[in-house]
């Protein structure tokens, strides 16, 4: 489960991912609810290397739900978000996403109570997240809504990844696409889609202590100009 990260800079957007930042600002920090980046087909019949980038929620909002939901749908497990009832429209119809974090936090357990692990690309770059995004059309005088949510797998036995999470509970992380699965990813059938539910190896990731400081999710990523 990932319920806190990073969303990658405007920079990393331009040069790691090839998409125009969005003309909104954002947080630095996401939390279930808040507005943050996602990397999509600009349209349906779009081809792979055409992305577009915009601000969705964080957490799957379908037409017929309550924004309240996205606190729930946030992640999406690869093994029951064909099936489940907030999941399998977004699934079926292939409205598949990249979520462009800079890094991201899990709790551990290692030292008897719950510490702010962050973890990151070891090189420094940025991770692509497999994701599914969702819309809501306006309602009732309100605003439309895209939404989104990050896919996970198990991860009982990974080396970094089974550190997080209390004691007795499934080990969970997030699907961590390579750079040349971006638009294949994005492009793919339904059918396919399983074929990118690995795990990232843990050699290519980081993790320290990250305590929350209190001012970090304050601050925005703004446009330029």
């Amino acid at each position: 489960m990932c319920a806190n990260y990073r969303p990658s800079t405007r920079d990393q957007l331009q040069q790691h991912f090839g998409v125009a930042p969005p003309d909104s600002a954002y947080k630095a920090e996401a939390f279930p609810a808040s507005m943050a980046p996602l990397i999509r087909l600009p349209r349906a019949d779009a081809v792979a290397g055409d992305r577009a980038c915009a601000l969705g929620m964080f957490g799957l909002v379908p037409h017929w739900a309550d924004l309240k939901l996205a606190r729930q749908t946030y992640n999406a497990r690869t093994e029951t978000v064909a099936s489940k009832p907030a999941f399998r429209h977004a699934y079926k119809h292939q409205q598949f996403c990249i979520v462009p974090v800079a890094s991201f936090y899990e709790p551990s357990y290692e030292s008897g109570k719950a510490e702010r692990y962050e973890i990151a690309d070891a090189e420094g770059g940025p991770l692509g997240i497999a994701g599914i995004w969702e819309y809501r059309p306006a309602q009732d005088g309100g605003l439309a809504l895209l939404s989104f949510s990050m896919l996970t797998i198990n991860a009982d036995g990974h080396p970094l990844m089974q550190r997080f999470h209390k004691p007795g509970d499934e080990k969970r992380m997030l699907v961590i696409l390579r750079p040349d699965q971006y638009d294949a990813w994005l492009t793919c059938d339904t059918q396919d889609a399983a074929r990118f539910f690995e795990r990232y190896p843990a050699e290519q990731l980081v993790a320290h202590p990250a305590p929350r400081s209190g001012h970090g999710a304050q601050q925005e990523m703004l446009p330029e100009g």
